[in-house]
């Protein structure tokens, strides 16, 4: 069983930036397509970003496009979030997923009902 444990979440100001990880345990994430997602209060959980087992495809939502990058070591297990140029409306609790299912392939799913394993979520404020 895979534990996916999301880090560095906080408080920041308008216009700043945070690096979020997700380090995996238990199972190895190569060959696995990873995912982002993050939950408002009130609102449903929505795709983020996500990226390949390889790291060659990357999809973003719109939302955060130019401001957001996804990237992936897998020799370390691990996954990344840089988020840049943060607004108030980024904040909410980010979680990072893993698709089970697919393995070697390229596709990225962008709903959370392909992801199989998820983290416990990380919270990100961003002040006005």
């Amino acid at each position: 069983q895979v534990q996916l444990v999301e880090s560095g979440g906080g408080l920041v100001q308008a216009g700043g930036s945070l690096r979020l990880s997700c380090a995996a345990s238990g199972r190895t994430l190569s060959g696995h397509a990873m995912g982002w997602f993050r939950q408002a209060p009130g609102k449903e959980r929505e795709f983020v970003t996500g990226i390949s087992w390889s790291g060659g495809n990357t999809y973003y939502a719109e939302s955060v496009k130019g401001r957001f990058t996804i990237s992936r070591d897998n020799a370390k297990n691990t996954v990344y979030l840089q988020m840049n140029s943060l607004k108030p409306e980024d904040t909410a609790v980010y979680y990072c997923a893993l698709d089970q299912d697919r393995y070697f392939a390229e596709y990225v799913p962008k709903s959370p009902e392909y992801y199989d394993d998820w983290g416990q979520g990380t919270q990100v404020t961003v002040s006005s």
